[in-house]
């Protein structure tokens, strides 16, 4: 299986992303697993150039906790779950507590 077929199994990620993951260098799913969504975003703008809708964020989340576990709380698969907000960090804390560091403070420019 190619590369761009594997990380389109993850949910939310389609061709455009799965191609912009190979370009940063993952080639598999398994390679995902255990990295920092928001380090991810902002290697993905600094290769691009260029600002990038906050919403790759949110899917790069669910792509980290999608790697991460074999086991998934069928929410925790939904993008828009993972926004910056309270609510995200809640659900985080009562169904997986264990991938708190998917959700970091970004430190880094918007």
């Amino acid at each position: 299986m190619g590369a761009l077929t594997e990380l389109q199994k993850i949910p939310g990620v389609g061709a455009s992303l799965s191609q912009d993951l190979v370009d940063l260098g993952y080639r598999t799913t398994e390679e995902l697993k255990g990295k920092v969504p928001e380090e991810i975003y902002h290697d993905l703008m600094v290769l691009k150039g260029e600002q990038i809708d906050r919403c790759v964020l949110y899917v790069l989340r669910v792509a980290v906790y999608y790697a991460s576990n074999s086991v998934y709380q069928p929410e925790l698969l939904k993008w828009w779950k993972w926004k910056d907000d309270q609510q995200v960090i809640a659900l985080l804390n009562n169904h997986a507590s264990d991938h708190k560091h998917l959700i970091r403070q970004d430190t880094r420019p918007a």
